[in-house]
């Protein structure tokens, strides 16, 4: 986009602080944000949330280097881990809730969010899989344990198509200021 994407406005808010204040509300227990590009600017806008930070220093390298440090910095008693996108400020906590709901009641290990057949994010991931997504190709990224377990896999139905739109461009963008929920 040529700017920090996570720092424009949205609803009052920032991008980042909109999809943190999602998480923070959700049944989430404890908030992990990985950052990469302009990480001074984005934590000095988050600040005041209660979470905790780690950098990617690698975050050039694509969203599966930002996952694996995610991963990495999980403290020791982490269940499941929720991946988030930053830049997908639409995501609401029912969602988030429905994700995490399913994921305790059916002890799936890999929890996806479906929107007429096509699968977004955000992906619960039982931390029974740690060590194989640190240790994921990025030509394969994320979905590389997630299509080598489809045994342990639960697509959840929402209604909503806001699991699988991202803001990656002006366009992107100009459009979820639109459909703003």
């Amino acid at each position: 986009m040529g700017k920090p994407k996570l720092l424009l406005p949205f609803g009052g808010k920032t991008i980042i602080e909109t999809v943190i204040k999602s998480v923070i509300q959700s049944k989430v227990e404890g908030v992990l944000v990985v950052l990469g590009s302009d990480c001074e600017k984005i934590k000095e806008k988050i600040k005041n949330f209660s979470l905790k930070i780690t950098v990617n220093p690698d975050f050039q390298s694509g969203m599966l280097s930002s996952v694996q440090k995610g991963f990495q910095a999980l403290p020791k008693n982490a269940q499941a881990v929720l991946v988030i996108l930053g830049d997908q400020p639409s995501i609401s906590t029912a969602v988030i809730n429905k994700i995490i709901n399913a994921y305790k009641k059916t002890g799936k290990g890999i929890v996806l969010p479906v929107y007429r057949k096509n699968r977004g994010h955000p992906v619960l991931i039982d931390v029974k899989y740690r060590e194989e997504v640190e240790k994921l190709s990025p030509d394969l990224g994320l979905r590389g344990t997630v299509y080598s377990h489809p045994e342990d896999i639960l697509e959840i139905e929402v209604d909503t198509s806001n699991i699988v739109r991202d803001i990656d461009d002006e366009v992107d963008y100009k459009r979820e200021l639109e459909n703003k929920e």
